[in-house]
């Protein structure tokens, strides 16, 4: 692991089904930066997501991950979750009979972030508040009921509230509108800093324009193809991918050097 990386992926291979799908991924994320990973569709990129969060239906068939100095492949999807791991769902599961709040203190219970009632509510406000989310969504069952935009939004309430190490984010953009586009990017922008990593999953560079990030990865067929910095999303949104991935690049070069 490189020193000063807080995610650090080698040759990963896994497996959906017997089939195939990372066949040697390398990756690192340090602290403090946000990452932004690309590519087409059919890449491999929720797979890694699923993968690094330790999803039972994906199975590593060899390689390494390690997260804070810590062996992830060894951990249970829990434990990697009590490390500082968080994952923004591309299709947020509804939880009926769960509401938001309930949920929110179970989860920072489970995490060892407990903390009293009137500061906990306190801080739900705000960050409801920041989010633009109606106060009575407390009340309300997890993602039951809930528009595309609201579940992204409740998504980032959770990452607000949870404060984790990494934010791992799969498609949060997908499906939004501009206006809440432009609110969940705030909000992770917001939360984003040396305390939290993120690593953002996308098509798509227009909610780069707003998370700005420290590097982006074009992921295809599998492998990290090559990085660089923000121009290269901005280059993916000029030409799209053919040019990059019709270049045979190596992942070990930056994008600018080929």
């Amino acid at each position: 692991m490189t020193e000063g990386a807080l995610l650090s992926i080698r040759g990963l291979r896994a497996t959906v089904e017997d089939k195939e799908i990372l066949k040697g991924v390398d990756l690192e994320v340090p602290g403090g930066q946000v990452h932004a990973l690309m590519g087409p569709n059919g890449s491999g990129k929720s797979t890694l997501a699923y993968t690094v969060m330790g999803h039972p239906k994906y199975t590593v068939t060899s390689g390494s991950v390690e997260f804070d100095g810590q062996d992830l492949l060894q951990l249970r999807a829990d434990a990697r979750a009590r490390l500082g791991l968080f994952l923004c769902f591309q299709y947020p599961t509804a939880i009926p009979g769960v509401t938001l709040v309930n949920f929110l203190r179970a989860t920072l219970r489970a995490q060892g972030k407990e903390m009293p009632a009137r500061e906990f509510l306190n801080r739900l406000s705000a960050e409801m508040k920041a989010l633009k989310i109606d106060e009575g969504f407390r009340s309300r069952y997890i993602n039951d009921g809930f528009s595309g935009g609201e579940k992204k939004r409740s998504e980032i309430l959770q990452l607000a509230m949870l404060r984790p190490k990494l934010a791992i984010l799969d498609e949060t953009d997908s499906g939004l509108d501009v206006d809440a586009l432009r609110t969940v990017a705030e909000g992770v922008t917001r939360l984003a800093g040396p305390e939290m990593a993120v690593l953002v999953i996308t098509h798509y560079p227009r909610i780069l324009e707003h998370l700005r990030p420290d590097t982006v990865h074009v992921m295809h067929d599998g492998h990290i193809v090559t990085s660089g910095g923000a121009e290269l999303a901005q280059r993916i949104e000029r030409s799209g991918y053919e040019p990059i991935l019709g270049a045979g690049v190596d992942s070990r070069v930056p994008v600018g050097e080929h």
